[in-house]
Formats: structure tokens, C-alpha cells, sequence
């Protein structure tokens, strides 16, 4: 392997990377006395331990503990230091052992209706909003964007939908802005190196569907097709080998439906059937991921009450309607789980000034918002980098 050398990045670049990682290893060396290799199992060394000298002068182990302790928002920095550093931290073993040993951090991705659309746009009713994602970081209340998908620059498919894995954030269906005809892209971005790849396309065409991410996969199921008729369908897509596999089809047809995973289950919540248009049901369908068998939960949502973008699980594992759950919040609710704590963003009446919340223990706190960072938010998920 060869050791590490420098390209030609700015040298502030690579003393401020250099002064990061040294004021990790002195928190390592001050809190920790057994060596990262303790900790492993024998995969991750197998798959960590071809990277040595990653800092000269210092043990391979404890070069690996300053850049598992880097925070992440130094890492695009770090990339740019010398070929091992790039290598190992776009590995998949590297972001592993960082979300083993606690060193990752939970972010929310919103997508989310751009404000720096030209005013005329803007007070033009017939115009669409333009949507782009968000992301807000709960620990040091910061915004940023996510650069624009290759394919939309202009903007996000309406109603797509989002969902993560492994640290990487999926992005699929949603209707064209142009036409309003359903799409099947779907498109893969990778925190590690700030870029998106095309995925393999869903394999039928809907829209409104549930979704949800466990066990390194990407789940979808409901919704209504190209034809408005509502699906009772469900897929399974995976990032890592972009493929797609069947399910077996839920019980019954559920439009308008939403997804959340608890545990190793898959629930997709409400819904309606073709023949009761907008009638939305008081039941849920549960796959069990393992198994792969889907079971009827009734009781657990209120009937006649929409769910997008509005289910969250209450400690006792019951779910909970975001909407109403404040006075503030009645109209254009979301909410997204981030660990203990949830992300939520809606307004009191339509027309109404957007708020964002985080409730931390039944605790609703108010976001400070950014300019530019305030439009409506139309659904979410929490992302691990």
C-alpha cells in the first residue's frame, strides 16, 4: 500500500484537516486506552486493515481513530488530503465502523419548496412550486442544500419520495414538473463523496405510495398507478446491488398510504381503495421483513384522516398523528424522526407562515430558520452520515 502523500490542495486545506484529526487523537488518547482493533470484529479489520500509515508518525490504529472521530462535515476536506485518505473514507467498512462505535450523526432531509423562485413565479398561482432538498442537522441547528439531482436542475419531480440506506439518500417516483406524468427514476446520492447516481428505474409506474428503509433496503408498496387505480403491490430495492425484488402484494389496495418502519417492520398506514376514493382506513399492513409475510394491524389510525408525511411512533410503539399535535400545526404537516427526537414543520390555517419544531421528550422547541430555508415542506426522512 502506498503510504500517504500529498496532492496539490490548498495547504490551509490540509492544516486545518491536520489540526482536526490531531485534536481527535488527543481526545482519543485522553479517553480511551484500549486499541480500535478491541472493537472490531474481523470483518472490519479484514476490510480496514490494508489502510497503514494514514497519519505519518503514528500507529496505524490510532491514525484510524482520528479519522473515524473527524466530523463529517471535515470530510469533504479530508478527501482532498491524499489517495488513502479518499479511499477509506468512502469505504463502506469505514462508515460501518463509524455507526458502530457511535461516531456517525443523524441529519434530516426535507424536500422542501425553494424560495428563490423569480417573483413573478412566485405570485403566479398556475405556477408549481420548485422543490429541492434540504437538510437540517439537529445537533448544531444548521441548514444546507443538497446539490440538484443531474436530471432535474430545475427541480424535483412533484410528490417524489424520500428515503435512506446505509448513509445514502434515495430519491424515487415523483411526477414530471412539465408533463405531471408519473416517473420511475430513481436516483442514489452518496453524503461521502456530495454526488448522485442514477439507480435501476422502479419497476411500475405509481404515485403516492408508501415507503420505508430497514435492513439495507428500500421498501414501497401502495399508491395508485398511471390509470388512478390503487395498488395493492409492494417492491423491495436495494442501493448496494441496485435491484429491485417482488414482495408478496398486501392484503388489499391502499392509495395515499404512508410508510414507516418500526423495529424490523414495514407498516404502511391507511389508504383507501379505488372504489372509496379519499376515504382514508383505520388500519395498517405490517411486513415482517424477515419473513417476507404481511399481517392487518386495525385501530391504530384515526379513519377519515390523511396520513402523508404525518405518522410518528410514540415511546410505547402506538402510532401518533403529527397533525394537531400543536395548535401551530394543522395544515401542511411533517414530521421526521431524528433519533429520540422529531422534526416537525406546518402552520396554523392554509396561507399561513411555515414554522419548523423540534420536540425533544414531548418538548416542542422552535427552529430558528434561515432565510431561504422556510417554504413548505412536503415530506422527509432521516439520513445517518
Amino acid at each position: 500500500m502506498h503510504r500517504c502523500h500529498y496532492p496539490c490542495a490548498p495547504t490551509s486545506w490540509i492544516m486545518m484537516t491536520y489540526l482536526t484529526a490531531s485534536f481527535y487523537l488527543y481526545k482519543c488518547l485522553k479517553r480511551h486506552t484500549l486499541s480500535l482493533l478491541t472493537v472490531m470484529d474481523n470483518n472490519t479489520i479484514s476490510d480496514l486493515i490494508q489502510f497503514n500509515d494514514l497519519i505519518p508518525k503514528l500507529p496505524s490504529e490510532l491514525g484510524l481513530e482520528c479519522l473515524t472521530r473527524l466530523p463529517h462535515s471535515a470530510h469533504r476536506v479530508a478527501l482532498r488530503v491524499c489517495s488513502q485518505w479518499h479511499c477509506l473514507l468512502q469505504s463502506d467498512a469505514f462508515y460501518s465502523h463509524r455507526k458502530k462505535t457511535g461516531h456517525t450523526r443523524k441529519v434530516t432531509c426535507l424536500v422542501q419548496a425553494r424560495e428563490d423562485q423569480p417573483l413573478q413565479e412566485k405570485n403566479n398561482a398556475s405556477v408549481a412550486s420548485v422543490y429541492g432538498i434540504s437538510v437540517f442537522d439537529p445537533e448544531s441547528m444548521t441548514w444546507d442544500r443538497v446539490d440538484p439531482v443531474p436530471d432535474y436542475p430545475s427541480g424535483l419531480p412533484l410528490f417524489c419520495q424520500l428515503a435512506s440506506c446505509d448513509g445514502k439518500l434515495v430519491l424515487m417516483g415523483g411526477w414530471d414538473p412539465a408533463s405531471y406524468e408519473p416517473l420511475t427514476a430513481v436516483f442514489v446520492y452518496d453524503f461521502r463523496t456530495s454526488e448522485w447516481r442514477r439507480g435501476k428505474d422502479m419497476p411500475e409506474k405509481r404515485s403516492f405510495f408508501a415507503i420505508g428503509a430497514g435492513v439495507g433496503r428500500v421498501y414501497v408498496a401502495g399508491g395508485h398507478d398511471e390509470n388512478k387505480n390503487a395498488l395493492s403491490t409492494a417492491w423491495a430495492y436495494d442501493p448496494r446491488s441496485d435491484e429491485w425484488a417482488g414482495l408478496d402484494p398486501m392484503g388489499r389496495e391502499r392509495d395515499e398510504c404512508e410508510g414507516v418502519v418500526i423495529g424490523d417492520e414495514f407498516w404502511v398506514v391507511s389508504g383507501y381503495s379505488t372504489e372509496r376514493q379519499g376515504m382514508f382506513d383505520g388500519s395498517a399492513e405490517v411486513l415482517d421483513i424477515g419473513s417476507g409475510g404481511w399481517r392487518e394491524e386495525n385501530g391504530f389510525w384515526e379513519e377519515g384522516q390523511c396520513p402523508r408525511s404525518c405518522v410518528g411512533v410514540g415511546k410505547d410503539g402506538r402510532l401518533v398523528n403529527w397533525r394537531g399535535w400543536d395548535p401551530g400545526l394543522r395544515v401542511g404537516v411533517c414530521g421526521v424522526a431524528v433519533g429520540s427526537r422529531v422534526v416537525l414543520s406546518g402552520s396554523d390555517y392554509e396561507g399561513a407562515p411555515h414554522g419548523f419544531y423540534l420536540v425533544d421528550n414531548r418538548k416542542l422547541t422552535k427552529i430558528n430558520v434561515p432565510e431561504g430555508f422556510s417554504g413548505f415542506v412536503q415530506s422527509g426522512c432521516c439520513v445517518e452520515i
